[in-house]
């Protein structure tokens, strides 16, 4: 099976048809979601979606965009929300340099805070980087020096100075559709050289649609695309590459537990 490490089935474009969504995703072999928190003002209802599936689980945080209007002043919230045994790690959260959408100053303090309480609960760390990769590092490496944190790359797009920063860290990688797109050379010559044991698979759903399905609403079960493209760099069968990253997924998100 194969698990969509990061999709967001709270967002509006699924709200006709989430159920079909991931009726479709289950029947294309997609054994696991993982969806996720962008906003606290918005949480309760992506825990009610991971609530209503035992095959979901999700996480809780502020995306960098959403800094400027949420309410982020220590990581407590962040900590009592990951009682819940649905919540399996925090964010997302990191730097968006390229957009600017939030103060950059508002987006370092809250990535500190998502940091502080993934240390302190043991939960896996999911970053946005954005045009920030020298920040990102630094901070990432910083915090690191304070103690010990999980964590993962999401939608990794950079370059292998930042991959193998996050690499030297301990964290994950977790390529999505955009690795099947025609000009992302870079990206998969550096993926290429990311251990097979340290990478992730995941959507963005509702964006980032993988060829053939490019310009379209991006749903989990396109994963399978994302999936076939990266065990082709990988040199690996659809299957291993399936059962690497699953493993891989459940190996970070240790609190998650696979759907009987």
């Amino acid at each position: 099976m194969l698990v969509d490490s990061h999709c967001h089935l709270d967002f509006p474009d699924f709200e006709p048809e989430r159920d079909a969504v991931l009726a479709r995703a289950r029947a294309a072999g997609v054994g696991y979601f993982l969806t996720i928190g962008t906003k606290l003002s918005n949480f309760s209802s992506v825990r009610q979606i991971a609530e209503a599936n035992a095959d979901v689980s999700c996480t809780v945080g502020v995306h960098p965009h959403s800094a400027k209007d949420e309410q982020l002043e220590s990581p407590d919230v962040l900590r009592q929300a990951s009682e819940h045994p649905k919540v399996v790690g925090f964010g997302e959260t990191g730097l968006d340099f390229y957009y600017d959408n939030s103060p950059r100053e508002a987006q370092i303090a809250y990535f500190r805070i998502h940091i502080a309480a993934a240390r302190a609960e043991g939960l896996p760390l999911v970053v946005h980087t954005r045009d920030a990769e020298d920040d990102t590092i630094e901070i990432l490496s910083d915090e690191m020096g304070k103690g010990a944190f999980p964590g993962l790359l999401h939608c990794f797009t950079g370059t292998a100075v930042l991959a193998k920063a996050a690499l030297d860290l301990g964290f994950y990688i977790s390529a999505s559709g955009i690795i099947a797109f025609k000009k992302a050379e870079d990206l998969r010559a550096v993926l290429k050289d990311v251990p097979l044991d340290r990478l992730l698979v995941e959507t963005d759903a509702p964006y980032l649609a993988p060829p053939p399905h490019r310009g379209r609403r991006n749903e989990p079960s396109f994963i399978v695309h994302t999936a076939a493209v990266l065990a082709e760099l990988k040199g690996v069968s659809t299957e291993e590459l399936a059962e690497a990253t699953t493993a891989n997924f459940f190996r970070l998100f240790a609190k998650a537990r696979p759907a009987l």
